[in-house]
């Protein structure tokens, strides 16, 4: 691209000037600003909303500061011990109790099992003291087993010689006979 006038050039070598600024200009607009009319609020909202925002300087005596921390405790205390039950009506833990313990079902896929059963501490690791019920048509094996709260390590035994893990639970560290297991953990424990 060719410049015959030579007008880019001259455009770059103004561009290239140094541009002074007054350093004063900040001040003089600041100035003009404050010199202005602040526009007038009417109205009892509008002066209620300034009246609201204005900044007020807050002393608070100590003696106030803990008489409202004391008020404070007084009503946490009051709602706790109103949420908790009377004595009369809290429940032990019984036979019954024990009967009525939270259901969980534990599932697994393996079509091609003859037989699943579900061991783990909850059981002594006893193969037959949990068979799982399995459909033929899907291979979904499973059975209901009530817990009580507590963590659970467990694994499924495929035809009596495999042990499986739980694909949808989380891992448990291996036993001490080097095989995989899964850990449950049921209620706040």
């Amino acid at each position: 691209m060719s410049d015959p006038n030579g007008m880019l050039d001259r455009g770059i070598e103004v561009l290239r000037e140094p541009v002074v600024l007054d350093h004063q200009i900040d001040a003089r607009v600041m100035a003009a600003i404050a010199g202005l009319p602040t526009p007038a609020r009417s109205g009892p909202f509008l002066r209620a909303g300034d009246w609201l925002i204005r900044p007020r300087p807050i002393r608070i005596r100590p003696a106030v500061a803990l008489a409202a921390a004391a008020a404070l405790v007084v009503a946490v205390v009051g709602l706790r011990e109103r949420t908790e039950p009377p004595p009369s009506l809290q429940t032990t833990p019984t036979a019954t109790a024990a009967r009525e313990a939270p259901t969980v079902r534990f599932m697994l896929v393996a079509p091609s099992a003859t037989t699943v059963s579900l061991v783990g501490d909850f059981n002594d690791w006893a193969a037959d003291a949990t068979p799982m019920e399995g459909t033929v048509t899907d291979g979904l094996w499973t059975v209901t087993v009530p817990l009580q709260p507590g963590r659970y390590r467990y694994a499924f035994l495929v035809d009596g010689a495999t042990w499986v893990p739980d694909p949808d639970a989380p891992r448990a560290l291996d036993d001490d006979f080097g095989r995989p297991n899964s850990v449950l953990t049921i209620g706040g424990t």
